[in-house]
């Protein structure tokens, strides 16, 4: 029963983003609290949908590429200390995660942008 309601809410939450753009991003984290705060930071009605993968560390992201973007999308992520190759976490979104939160971050990769 709550596999039919995960997957009815995942299909309604996409059938309600018009002019979808798919694309896949890797994002640090560790377990299912990190799950939680980066779909929760990321996913935003009728503009995108998140889903991240724990064992790939893949956010597969779904947006309205005429309301909004990739990298909006991500910056929201780094924003709650999750970060990508596009945009790194401050310090201080960062160090406000659990221990069991804190991943291997990212050294600063040409173009990438640090959200504060």
């Amino acid at each position: 029963m709550i596999a039919i309601t995960l997957l009815l809410s995942t299909t309604i939450s996409f059938a309600q983003i018009k002019n979808a753009k798919i694309e896949t991003v890797t994002v640090n984290g560790n377990c299912g609290m990190c799950k939680k705060v980066i779909e929760k930071a990321a996913n935003s009605n009728n503009l995108s949908h998140v889903i991240w993968d724990v064992e790939s560390k893949v956010a597969t992201i779904t947006y309205d590429e005429t309301k909004t973007n990739l990298d909006t999308v991500l910056e929201k992520i780094a924003l709650s200390g999750y970060e990508s190759n596009k945009h790194l976490a401050s310090d201080k979104a960062y160090n406000k995660l659990p221990v069991c939160c804190q991943y291997e971050r990212n050294t600063m990769v040409e173009g990438s942008k640090v959200s504060k």
